[in-house]
């Protein structure tokens, strides 16, 4: 009898050592997935943070050029205006001067 509990405590024994084998392997295996995702995890969202990076550069390039180009634009206009309102001011000249040598003429005639 004292060999039959012997044989199954000695089977329970094995058995027991199997199962925390079993379990270190799981836990280990799972420890490892775990890692895999943190780093997977972590290279993806260096990436998304590199492209987000590099769109926001992009942006304010953009947004420079626009501002550059407003700006050159505003500087055109206002110097086409400055032209126009010489040549309105000229014009305003020859009229006040065609004007005056008209009333000169209009008065000898009277």
């Amino acid at each position: 009898m004292k060999k039959v509990i012997l044989g199954a405590l000695a089977l329970t024994f094995a058995i027991s050592v199997s199962s925390c084998r079993e379990t270190a392997n799981k836990a280990e295996e799972a420890a490892d997935n775990a890692e895999n995702a943190i780093e997977n995890a972590a290279q993806e969202t260096a990436e998304a943070t590199e492209n987000a990076l590099e769109k926001a550069g992009e942006a304010i390039n953009e947004a420079g050029e626009a501002l550059e180009n407003a700006g050159e634009q505003a500087g055109e206009a206002a110097e086409k205006a400055v032209d126009e309102a010489d040549k309105a001011l000229e014009k305003a000249g020859d009229a006040l001067e065609k004007a005056g040598r008209d009333t000169k003429d209009a008065i000898k005639k009277d």
